[in-house]
């Protein structure tokens, strides 16, 4: 059998022979070598998905194009992934997929200066220990369905968009407490089950939505400036909570934190804030408690009576936005 690479490019609408051969698509043959295939240095891409394979083609390691190559669903364990540790020549690789195959420990990635996709997922590595080698320049990591138990090493990886981490036995974060995930692009929240963290930051994020915090019952800050979140929600099980930043999103009403007895900064700036009616009620369980309040950037804070009718609803206030009260 003969697998033959394909193009993925046509110019002046040459024919398919003219042009550079950049993918090669294996996937679903199960072979158990690639002896049979060709691989023409032009290649940028491989998918080798569901084969039988168990060790690399050095071949591979002379295609200095080469941006993609997926492995997934096949036979390598860790000695069969570990001579692309060495293969100098393929360092531009941006995408590296070795989803469901036999792997124990995380690969040495450490040659790939420009990797963005790395994905180990549905494997039986237990520890993700080698991944302060990844570069920083990663954009998503896969490391679900495995036996890891403690999340370690990813400190560095400043563009991380997406991290799965989901059935593995991650039982160290259920006595997690602080959690700091600003400037990044998440999306939505799921934090069931950390019960004990006690300050959470995702500033600087794409949320639309507050839910997703109400089993994280021990939180006492909570920070969620500058995102597009419409609508205060979710909160009402936070009954420690002392501080939350909701400033610079795009709320109109302050909401379901009436419960909360604890509350003693809210930040609240820049958002769409028309009136001062009702935010009595609003904020009721910590009326006494409140001592600062950020409400400027808001429509509200261009009334005539602004401060004077803040002090009136809460007795205990010592700061106004940026104004201190002795």
């Amino acid at each position: 059998m003969s697998i033959e690479p394909s193009t993925t490019t046509t110019t002046n609408n040459e024919a398919d022979e003219s042009s550079p051969l950049t993918l090669l698509d294996a996937s679903s043959y199960q072979l158990h070598d690639l002896d049979s295939i060709d691989f023409p240095s032009t290649l940028t891409e491989i998918d080798l998905t569901a084969n039988r394979l168990n060790k690399l083609d050095s071949r591979i390691s002379n295609l200095t194009h080469l941006k993609k190559l997926s492995l997934r669903q096949n036979l390598f364990n860790d000695s069969g992934v570990e001579p692309i540790s060495k293969w100098n020549n393929i360092s531009g690789l941006e995408e590296f997929v070795l989803r469901d195959n036999q792997l124990k420990t995380i690969p040495d990635v450490s040659i790939f200066k420009t990797l963005l996709v790395f994905d180990v997922s549905f494997n039986e590595i237990s520890s993700m220990s080698g991944l302060s080698k990844a570069s920083s320049t990663l954009k998503e990591l896969y490391v679900s369905k495995n036996e890891v138990t403690k999340i370690e090493e990813i400190d560095h990886l400043y563009e991380l968009r997406i991290l799965e981490l989901g059935s593995n036995r991650l039982r160290s974060l259920t006595n997690l407490q602080e959690l700091w995930l600003g400037r990044n692009r998440i999306k939505s929240i799921n934090l069931c089950g950390l019960r004990c963290i006690k300050k959470l930051s995702l500033q600087s994020n794409r949320l639309t939505s507050m839910k997703g915090l109400e089993e994280c019952v021990a939180l006492e800050e909570l920070y969620l400036s500058h995102n597009g979140i419409a609508k205060m929600e979710g909160l009402s099980t936070l009954a420690n909570l002392r501080v939350l930043d909701v400033s610079s999103n795009k709320l109109a009403a302050v909401e379901d934190i009436e419960m909360l007895t604890c509350l003693e900064d809210l930040w609240f700036n820049d958002n769409q804030l028309a009136s001062l009616d009702g935010i009595a009620e609003a904020v009721s369980g910590s009326r006494e408690k409140l001592t600062t309040i950020y409400l400027e950037h808001n429509p509200c804070a261009k009334l005539s009576n602004y401060v004077t009718a803040l002090r009136e609803i809460f007795p205990n206030i010592e700061q106004i936005d940026s104004e201190v009260f002795a």
